[in-house]
């Protein structure tokens, strides 16, 4: 009995055997989902994690913290620097109006929710924070949908680009309002000199990143797994890095993703580079943002704010760009289905929540009372109506249109 007496203490734990589980969970409804609903995967790992939080799961108390935060982390770095990856700065050279619609799609969308949040009450500190969270559209929604349908054209790159560049604003500005999150007086001037900040630091670790990668691709094989490790080791110390110096670490890997479609502009697969590995941390990082946003308070008064934020959220993008769809290359119709796409609120909204309660906690839990069921609405309903927005432009096949039981996405791939 003594070595396995001695051996007891080293073996895991409940809770990892319950993440495991959890995990494996998620993935089976996921593919029961599109299986048999023809609806996105990302439907069933949102509904597993809603259903683990409501039932109080004790591997997932909000806020956040430790391990459970790093994995969350992890989990956006990577798809960020995917997404990033796929964001060419010639584009912009090409067709200025995309910046001027992400622009426009962000400032509107900051004022419209700023503006209805004050009329419903809230304090300015709150509020400031609830508009910058707003702002973002979800990349990794929009990224797992698509992979899942297979979608390609022009609705799906504009919508990924816009969803790509608005997180970027939001990580900007978010990380920079941690500072001074209790002051809703602060000053124009201080807040433009913060977000500088943050985004110069988060730039250079960014590019010491793609600089890295761009060697590594030079001497290793690009569809190898040896890359595929440097890949996520080199993401991960970035990540663990780029805080400590003041930069925001999910802002610093998007930007090492755009920085290195620069210096490596030939087109790369990421799903095979990336395998298995970035998929489960994708799972997991969907799994965690529906368990925390579920459980929150979801009284009367709650519920009607994160509701109205929704709406007027909706309004907002859907309007910004049919208002400047003239001179971007698409036509109204498009720039409408483009706006549904930007509905999904995920795990970089729950970052940034997760931030100011860590910042501030009065502010902090105000902030998440909306954030949270906020999140969860727009992360389940957002996953539908991208597919929906891809089926109607035509750069995904209806699903219910696919021979045989097994959807396009469940197909191998072969060369």
């Amino acid at each position: 009995m003594a070595p396995w007496a001695d051996r007891l203490p080293f073996t895991p734990g409940s809770l990892v055997l319950e993440w495991a589980l959890l995990l494996a969970l998620a993935a089976l409804v996921g593919h029961l989902v599109q299986r048999y609903t023809r609806l996105p995967k990302i439907i069933g790992y949102a509904v597993v994690g809603a259903l683990i939080g409501w039932l109080g799961f004790a591997g997932a108390a909000w806020p956040l913290s430790g391990v459970g935060l790093f994995l969350l982390e992890l989990g956006i770095a990577v798809m960020l620097f995917e997404a990033g990856a796929r964001l060419p700065l010639r584009w912009f050279r090409h067709n200025p109006m995309v910046l001027v619609q992400s622009l426009a799609e962000s400032l509107l969308t900051f004022g419209a929710a700023f503006f209805v949040l004050r009329m419903l009450g809230l304090e300015v500190p709150v509020v400031r924070a609830l508009a910058v969270i707003a702002m973002a559209a979800s990349p990794a929604v929009l990224m797992r949908v698509v992979s899942d349908l297979r979608a390609n054209g022009p609705v799906t790159d504009r919508a990924i680009a816009l969803a790509t560049l608005n997180t970027l604003y939001a990580l900007t500005v978010g990380t920079a309002m941690l500072r001074t999150i209790d002051r809703g007086d602060g000053t124009m001037l201080a807040s433009i000199a913060s977000s500088a900040a943050v985004l110069g630091v988060s730039l250079l670790f960014g590019a010491v990143l793609a600089a890295l990668l761009f060697g590594a691709f030079r001497l290793l094989h690009p569809t190898s797994q040896d890359t595929a490790i440097v890949m996520l080791a080199l993401i991960a110390a970035c990540a663990i890095v780029a805080p400590s110096f003041g930069g925001s670490a999910p802002l610093a890997v998007l930007l090492g993703g755009i920085l290195l479609k620069q210096f490596h502009p030939r087109p790369w697969v990421w799903p095979r580079q990336m395998g298995s590995a970035a998929s489960m941390l994708t799972i997991l990082m969907f799994v965690l943002v529906s368990t925390m946003a579920a459980q929150a308070d979801w009284s009367r008064g709650i519920t009607w704010a994160a509701l109205a934020l929704i709406a007027v959220r909706l309004v907002s993008k859907v309007a910004s760009l049919l208002l400047t769809s003239a001179g971007s290359g698409m036509a109204l119709k498009q720039a409408f289905w483009v706006g549904i796409a930007m509905v999904p609120m995920s795990s970089v909204a729950l970052l940034l929540t997760s931030q100011f309660v860590a910042a501030s906690h009065s502010v902090g839990a105000q902030v998440a009372a909306i954030a949270l069921p906020t999140i969860l609405i727009t992360e389940l309903l957002g996953a539908a109506l991208v597919s929906i927005a891809l089926v109607r432009t035509g750069e995904a096949v209806r699903p219910w249109r696919q021979s045989g039981s097994r959807t396009a996405a469940d197909a191998e791939v072969r060369p």
